[in-house]
């Protein structure tokens, strides 16, 4: 019986042949933790007998949840990273460089057929580059730190097989919204989404990861693309080695399979209160908007803000609208503001945060009022995600976002286009 990619590399890391259902303890490439997990991490680890990481290269501590500091008890917590990170010698990233996952997709710390784990539960997004991530919690991350492996179950797979093109207007953020659509909330629970089909070509990394990183919103323990030219290319580029990287054999077994045709996509969003309330846009057209949210590390790449900018600098909006920007990381940011887009949100009311999860978690910026209305381009629209448990909160990409800036209302694109 032939294997599928997550079997394949979970028989590498831990050392034997597996096969889905098998308890195993892998070693793991990097561990990941962000600020909001970062002192129950470190509570946990100061608890373990002597006190050492397997190696400080491959841990890094990132503050980005909070961001800005918004009071005194988060500020401690900061510090108690920072102490941490000092003591061990283990890697940091601060305030403002950047959200925890598009940073571990900048700096080279994912490659193909790597196993990353984080303490965050959109680590899926590391199979963007054909390797396994996933999120786990705060206790697993200190045991991981310390060991430098951790246990998994081996998951089934699921293969997501997507053909044909996009149309014009449609992005892949509307692929993702579809995608969870189609499978349910807990339609992939602790599944491998295993994608496959031409449609993927055409598809650069920052597509990838987008559709990687909302693979846990069906419930997936991992999202993992296919090792292709793409991915090549994107590797030399940041020098990483993709020789361990490993393909499914023809003859693996999948529990279920998911055949998407591209061209059935269109402009979409999830409605309140859950990501897989799929609807096209054509069903939702209208509904007034009290505030946009444009970047997280769902839809903050440059590619992103280009999208939105675009659209935006040949139109006037009506005002209406509060306009929040996220790049996903000062590097981002910088390539943003020399590309002019900055200064293009800027003259349609935007205010420009600094890169982090601020008001996509509710925890330190653009908390809604009661009764409004948010649409957003990140990954979760759960009630109260964004700090406020009466207000409504519209998932769909940046295209649609940036229409709605222009309309005060969830508009189809083209229509502000051909308009």
């Amino acid at each position: 019986m032939g294997k599928t990619i997550v079997e394949k590399i979970l028989s590498i890391k831990s050392g034997r042949q597996v096969a889905h259902g098998d308890i195993v303890t892998s070693k793991v490439d990097f561990v990941m933790v962000p600020d909001a997990q970062g002192p129950w991490v470190i509570e946990v680890f100061n608890k373990l007998k002597n006190q050492k990481v397997f190696d400080k290269d491959k841990i890094g501590f990132i503050i980005d949840h909070y961001v800005p500091c918004p009071n005194a008890s988060v500020a401690a917590h900061h510090d108690m990273i920072r102490q941490f990170c000092k003591e061990y010698g283990t890697r940091l990233y601060e305030s403002g460089e950047g959200i925890c996952h598009r940073l571990m997709f900048e700096k080279g710390h994912i490659y193909p057929g790597g196993l990353f784990i984080g303490a965050d539960s959109h680590s899926c997004s590391y199979g963007a580059v054909s390797a396994l991530g996933t999120g786990i919690g705060a206790t697993d991350a200190a045991v991981a730190m310390h060991f430098g492996e951790l246990w998994f179950k081996v998951p089934h797979s699921v293969k997501v097989v997507l053909e044909g093109e996009l149309k014009s207007y449609v992005t892949v953020k509307d692929v993702a919204l579809y995608i969870t659509g189609q499978l349910r909330a807990s339609g992939a629970l602790y599944d491998a989404l295993e994608y496959h089909g031409s449609g993927i070509a055409a598809l650069d990394m920052e597509d990838r990861f987008t559709i990687c990183n909302m693979a846990v919103e069906c419930g997936a323990k991992f999202g993992i693309m296919p090792f292709d030219k793409v991915t090549e290319a994107w590797c030399l580029d940041k020098g990483l080695d993709p020789s361990g990287v490993v393909h499914p054999d023809e003859t693996a077994v999948y529990e279920k399979e998911l055949l998407i045709n591209l061209s059935d996509v269109t402009c979409s969003v999830a409605r309140p209160h859950k990501v897989d309330a799929y609807a096209p846009v054509s069903d939702v057209i209208g509904v007034k908007v009290d505030m946009v949210l444009l970047g997280t590390c769902t839809n903050g790449s440059l590619k992103d803000l280009a999208v939105a900018a675009g659209l935006l600098r040949e139109h006037k909006s009506t005002g209406k609208v509060r306009f929040l920007v996220v790049p996903g990381s000062k590097d981002v940011y910088s390539e943003a503001v020399k590309a002019g887009y900055i200064n293009i949100f800027l003259d349609h009311g935007a205010m420009i945060l600094p890169p982090g999860c601020g008001p996509c978690c509710g925890s330190s910026a653009g908390v809604p009022g009661d009764g409004e209305v948010v649409l957003s381009t990140a990954n979760r629209n759960f009630l109260g995600r964004m700090g406020n448990i009466k207000s409504d909160i519209y998932l769909s990409s940046p295209l649609v976002c940036a229409a709605a800036v222009i309309t005060g209302e969830i508009t189809n694109p083209e229509d502000v286009i051909n308009g």
